[in-house]
């Protein structure tokens, strides 16, 4: 079973569940806005991908945060992450623990969900 990680109404998370459903992909749908995230999961993420990768810093909510918000390290990162979820790139897809897609891709998605190999 999949996991999507992201907000409802990031236009990029739409795409990657439009497509997700019509490649009939069952997945599990994570609301950072409902949900939350913890530090645990973030932790556990960060094994995989640097904070660099997981901070999505093109977009609104990064642009929007003053300068001393903005973490130059992983511990510093943790803590935007869980206080502002909507700063995480998305969508993040997890498998059995797994990160195996950051972002959306169609190309990427197609090779992913069809044969297993990973996405980053």
């Amino acid at each position: 079973m999949y996991t999507l990680y992201a907000i409802p109404n990031c236009d990029t998370v739409k795409k990657a569940r439009t497509w997700l459903t019509g490649q009939g992909v069952d997945y599990q749908f994570h609301d950072y806005k409902k949900q939350g995230i913890d530090r645990q999961t973030i932790e556990h993420w960060l094994t995989q991908k640097p904070w660099e990768e997981l901070v999505n810093r093109s977009g609104l909510t990064w642009k929007k945060l003053p300068d001393a918000e903005k973490p130059t390290d992983a511990a510093g990162a943790i803590a935007l992450m869980m206080g502002k979820p909507s700063v995480i790139r998305r969508p993040l897809i997890e498998a059995d623990g797994k990160i195996i897609a950051l972002g959306f891709n169609e190309t990427a998605y197609q090779e992913t969900f069809s044969n297993g190999t990973t996405v980053l």
